[in-house]
């Protein structure tokens, strides 16, 4: 089952085709449905597990996609104590984060052969207040810029309309700092305070850029990054040194392992989650006990 949004496939016109041509040539059996609304893909995919009928359940789109889809395929198989299928991916997105990670961002037809071709690897997933996602969540300055974004204004700017966010938020000024309880694989739990926060559950963030050098999809703990230092000018240089790679190297950033968080701030502030907003404070952040399994050309 290939479930295809057509808005984030204007950014990339003709690969989806070439994607599922390389795959039906491959000799993977496909059935194409498009969502229409938010919402559409996560419905679709849980429908797809309650069937039976498909080995694989691919998100064609970007990581918001992804994330509806993943949400979709897993609750529908906690509830009805069903088996899951593999999930693959099309990047079609404006970020493509988790194809990135995977080692999905590829020409077309390498992505439709590896649909037919690749074995599947099992990575764990992050639960924020019970919903569902794969490469972070965040809270503070990022999580407000993904709540502002305009989705016309996306469509057509594409990363660019995060970079605008961006500055929007840095010109507003100082915000409050966020107290935080983390965790650690040890059972240890630590206090701590931040002007935003990002649980890092693989290494890359807003494309190829890397916050947590240690984060893994497959690894027992997530990684939390919290930003110690609030203001505009705090802010920008935190955005200089993710460019250019060094936010691991900043003393007034605090890199640990983790295996659950809570965050406490003001009430109905936005969580973000692969993306798009997937959650509200005061938050929860847990692992999911079982493991998904996801296509990937390492395994093949």
């Amino acid at each position: 089952m290939v479930i295809f949004n057509p808005t984030a496939g204007r950014r990339r016109p003709g690969y989806l085709d070439r994607a599922l041509a390389a795959a039906r040539g491959a000799g993977a059996g496909i059935e194409l449905s498009a969502t229409t609304a938010a919402g559409d893909a996560e419905r679709m995919a849980a429908a797809a597990v309650r069937s039976g009928g498909f080995d694989v359940i691919v998100a064609a789109g970007g990581d918001g996609t992804i994330n509806e889809v993943i949400n979709g395929m897993v609750g529908a198989a906690l509830v009805a104590g069903l088996s899951l299928p593999a999930l693959g991916i099309v990047p079609l997105g404006t970020a493509n984060v988790l194809a990135h990670e995977l080692g999905m961002a590829a020409e077309a037809g390498m992505v439709g052969r590896w649909l037919a071709t690749a074995s599947a690897r099992p990575i764990r997933l992050g639960r924020a207040n019970g919903r569902l996602f794969v490469q972070m969540a965040g809270v503070g300055m990022d999580a407000r810029v993904v709540a502002g974004i305009d989705p016309v204004v996306k469509r057509r700017l594409g990363k660019g309309a995060y970079a605008l966010g961006s500055l929007r938020e840095i010109m507003a000024g100082p915000r409050c700092d966020y107290r935080v309880r983390a965790t650690g694989p040890d059972g240890a739990v630590t206090a701590l305070e931040g002007a935003s926060a990002i649980i890092c559950n693989g290494h890359y963030y807003g494309g190829t850029f890397v916050l947590a050098p240690d984060a893994r999809l497959d690894a027992t703990s997530f990684q939390l990054v919290l930003f110690q230092r609030p203001g505009r000018l705090a802010a920008l240089s935190y955005a200089s040194a993710m460019v250019l790679g060094l936010i691991p190297k900043r003393r007034d950033v605090s890199i640990l392992p983790v295996t659950a968080v809570e965050i406490d701030g003001p009430a109905g502030e936005p969580v973000q989650g692969d993306g798009d907003v997937i959650a509200r404070l005061p938050l929860r952040i847990e692992r999911l006990p079982i493991p998904l399994n996801v296509l990937s050309p390492d395994t093949v």
